[in-house]
């Protein structure tokens, strides 16, 4: 469940999510000595390598020779992870947030910011020397130090060109402003584009908390593609006033004239973007799965469960909102007839008490048995 900010956090080095939002976001660094004190990450090796070797998690492998780089993607095979060099290689694991609550608490510590920007919290194990290159990313970070330490060395720089023909993306030339080893619970906050190269001092662990950042195009691409299912446009192409021709080969100014007019009639409105926006952003990963409980629960025994216990939603789910539409795992839905508050308040805090269920109306607790069998949700 994400947990409210004080006024002033360690996370954020003593500043409030405002300050930090208005001094940091998008525009400068911040290292953090101490952001989660006592934090010495939450999984050991043993259990990194244990996830890498599953086929519904997304790892790889990054092993370093002098200038060669190597990189692997998983599942990896338990003989391909015993047999890795004492040093310079990396285990990366995206998506811990969904295999366990306390990396999903983890991730939900950044609450501050909308779901609907957070990404994933992807673990790295680096053997010492162990490090992916100096490079950037197209989106905000935060890096967290879990047990060993790291040297992180990072700053803003304009020449963002990438050495050619590596299976990574390393810059060609790299010319740090800063330089800092973590330790277990220190944190480093980096703006999209900032230049950064960590190597591992010991062996050691770092959480990433990565934000989404949708390129324009990306944006596009997917809201054409949506649209296919929503664009009815009667009529048909017809030449009735037709003559020949001595250019059978042309495509002639009549047809692309009644091509382009037949094209713009095809509109959307801020609604249409609002619920592809929506729809886009609470679409789980491709290799996420829902596991519906075994026998659908009778609507009469699920309302008892959810008196006694409340409801909280899978780690797996992402539940968004606006004013129209609730959207879930990429469904969109009309509010349920009612006082909207405790379906809000699902949302925002991921459960809802049992204390908050009799504000439910008939029609939210239908829709929660229906998002319980789909096992998007909960009880107890």
């Amino acid at each position: 469940m994400p947990r409210t900010l004080p006024a002033r956090s360690p996370l954020l080095g003593g500043a409030t999510p405002a300050s930090f939002l208005r001094r940091y976001w998008q525009k400068d660094a911040l290292l953090v000595r101490g952001a989660i004190p006592d934090f010495a990450g939450l999984h050991t090796r043993a259990q990194l390598v244990a996830l890498a070797q599953r086929d519904d998690v997304e790892s790889r492998l990054l092993v370093r020779e002098g200038r060669r780089w190597t990189m692997e993607h998983g599942p990896f095979p338990a003989r391909a992870l015993r047999g890795l060099p004492a040093t310079h290689w990396t285990l990366l694991v995206q998506g811990a947030n969904l295999e366990s609550d306390a990396a999903d608490a983890l991730l939900r510590r950044f609450a501050f910011l909308p779901f609907a920007r957070l990404d994933d919290l992807m673990v790295s194990y680096a053997a010492p020397g162990g490090g992916v290159g100096p490079h950037f990313d197209s989106y905000d970070v935060f890096l967290l130090q879990g047990f060993g330490r790291r040297r992180w060395r990072y700053g803003r720089q304009d020449d963002l060109s990438l050495r050619p023909g590596l299976p990574v993306k390393i810059l060609k030339r790299f010319a740090p402003a800063h330089d800092a080893v973590l330790a277990p619970g220190d944190m480093l906050y980096l703006p999209p584009d900032f230049a950064h190269d960590g190597i591992a001092v010991d062996a050691c662990t770092t959480y990433s908390i990565g934000f989404r950042a949708a390129s324009h195009q990306e944006l596009a691409e997917a809201f054409f593609d949506r649209m296919r299912d929503d664009v009815k446009l009667p009529g048909r192409y017809a030449d009735p006033e037709a003559r020949p021709t001595q250019e059978p080969a042309r495509v002639g100014a009549t047809m692309v004239r009644e091509a382009a007019a037949a094209l713009t009639r095809v509109r959307w409105n801020r609604a249409a973007v609002a619920r592809f926006l929506g729809a886009m952003l609470s679409e789980p990963k491709s290799h996420v799965v829902f596991e519906a409980p075994a026998g659908r629960m009778p609507r009469a025994r699920f309302d008892a469960a959810l008196r006694r216990h409340g409801v909280k939603l899978d780690r797996r789910t992402q539940w968004l909102y606006d004013d129209v539409s609730i959207f879930l795992n990429g469904n969109v839905h009309p509010w349920p007839a009612g006082d909207r508050q405790p379906l809000m308040q699902l949302a925002n805090l991921r459960a809802l008490p049992a204390s908050a269920v009799p504000a439910l109306s008939a029609d939210a607790r239908a829709f929660l048995h229906q998002a319980h069998d789909d096992g998007y949700l909960h009880t107890g």
